[in-house]
């Protein structure tokens, strides 16, 4: 490649053999392999120019960007033209496939086998038509006139715009017609796109991997979500941070919210955000230093006039059964006593060796409303405390036994952990209102059952205080209620 900074490229397809639509789109798809393609024209079918005696063309312009010198973009389309079927065969005949070079930034060239402009690009209205969709006001820049003067000089006569583009599309919007059963649906859209986003580092951005889910309520009018959209709606966004990271996941989720309410024509849009994060740890014992990861999640929902936005984190434990070892208890003192042991050196024994229990991996779930306050670090450390022990990439044994230890100790069922965690919360963020939500939730992967067990709840932090403080009972709420309060037109 000859430099790094790319070079703005228009280049002219055609197609008159076979399937011309679907050659079209499929010289478009292997183009990307060594052009961004930025914009595409409507599509144009054509009376074929120079032998008259053949089939109609299908004509489109698109405009990207290639780091590829002229030689090399001109080698490189050939490549595609061959690739599709494209034979040696008279001038100006039939082809499955064609794609010429019409404009290379602003550059004049005239080498052997290589003309930029194209040099019949002035005479051709099948390439002047779809280039004036795109760019009517560019300047030939071995003409002097703009492409609108030139397709005024040879008119539009053969040269007929399709009502509709390439594969698939049609003038009907069948999304926006109503479907046979008028049903209202509250969550339609994509789940598990993968995109890198950026966040804050210490001295300039860094990229992350991110999981992403996005959702638009569906009036019953409507037959079905443009789903091309969600994706289009993302691109959208993160092309406007191309520049610079965006705060923090709830923020990108929120405005990945708006951006899908624009995009969709919604009343209501949700995105779900995850991307993995690290933190340094120290083994308990030892003190090695080991990176950990842990998952950041960002949640909003919008409509036009409102938004909400929630952080959480998902960190990894272990618990230690506590029924499991209540009848160890009993099993080993009474073993301690068949033994020989006293009653009370056998108590003495069960202070000093806390009894064996089976334990299980845990996944705990820890949302709350955004507030400048709310770090995932902070969080990370209330979901570990939950557990019985948190757990470490790196231990020696000291560290093992530390672990296990500890783990036996403080023995905890699922319920407990979610208990743990909401009181924990609480405690660290008294100073946060009383509409603040929050959700807890905690998945043990069992090591002697084949099941998972799972615990949650979610309240506002209002409730979860007065029933920690009197024992009165919370009234429930799920996150999708709490979500529809915040964006209700009575706020």
């Amino acid at each position: 490649m000859s430099e790094s900074k790319p070079h703005q490229v228009w280049l002219g397809l055609g197609a008159n053999l076979g399937d011309r639509a679907r050659n079209l789109s499929e010289a478009l798809n292997e183009l990307g392999q060594q052009v961004t393609v930025e914009r595409v024209s409507p599509c144009y079918e054509t009376e074929p120019w120079g032998i008259t005696d053949q089939p109609r063309f299908l004509n489109l312009v698109c405009s990207g960007w290639t780091d590829l010198d002229p030689r090399e973009l001109l080698a490189f389309l050939k490549e595609i033209e061959r690739h599709m079927g494209r034979s040696t065969t008279v001038r100006y005949g039939p082809r499955p496939i064609d794609i010429d070079i019409l404009f290379y930034d602003d550059l004049v060239l005239a080498e052997e086998g290589l003309t930029i402009p194209h040099p019949r690009l002035h005479e051709r209205a099948f390439v002047l038509a779809p280039l004036a969709d795109l760019a009517p006001e560019l300047v030939h820049p071995g003409r002097g006139m703009t492409v609108a003067a030139m397709l005024a000089a040879v008119g539009t006569r053969g040269v007929e715009r399709l009502a509709h583009r390439l594969l698939g599309d049609t003038p009907r919007d069948v999304q926006g017609e109503p479907p046979a059963a008028a049903i209202g649906l509250q969550r339609v859209g994509i789940t598990g796109l993968r995109r890198a986003i950026h966040l804050p580092g210490r001295r300039h951005p860094l990229p992350f991997y991110a999981e992403l889910d996005l959702f638009v309520d569906l009036p019953a009018q409507q037959k079905g979500a443009h789903m091309s959209r969600f994706s289009q709606a993302v691109e959208e966004a993160l092309e406007e941070w191309t520049h610079g990271a965006v705060a923090d996941v709830e923020t990108i989720a929120e405005r990945l919210a708006q951006q899908v309410v624009s995009r969709l024509a919604a009343a209501r849009a949700e995105v779900h955000l995850r991307t993995q994060f690290p933190l340094l740890r120290w083994a308990p014992v030892t003190g090695h230093p080991s990176q950990e990861m842990y998952t950041l999640l960002g949640i909003a929902a919008a409509t036009r006039e409102r938004s909400a936005q929630l952080v959480g984190v998902e960190a990894e434990g272990i618990t230690a059964c506590p029924c499991a070892q209540e009848m160890a208890s009993y099993y080993t003192r009474d073993s301690l006593l068949q033994a020989g042991f006293s009653p009370e050196e056998a108590d003495r024994v069960l202070k000093v060796v806390p009894p064996v229990t089976h334990s299980q991996r845990g996944r705990g779930t820890l949302l709350i409303t955004a507030h400048p306050g709310v770090r995932a670090e902070d969080l990370v450390r209330v979901v570990e405390r939950a557990m019985s022990s948190e757990t470490y990439d790196l231990l020696k044994r000291p560290d093992e036994l530390f672990v296990i230890l500890r783990a036996h100790r403080n023995p905890r069922f699922v319920e407990d952990v979610v208990r743990e965690m909401l009181a924990g919360a609480v405690a660290l963020y008294s100073d946060l209102p009383d509409d603040t939500f929050i959700l807890a939730r905690q998945v043990n992967f069992e090591s002697i059952h084949k099941h998972n067990v799972l615990a949650e709840r979610s309240a506002t932090m209002g409730d979860l205080r007065r029933e920690l403080a009197d024992g009165a009972a919370a009234r429930a709420i799920s996150l999708s209620a709490w979500l529809d309060g915040q964006l209700s037109p009575g706020r």
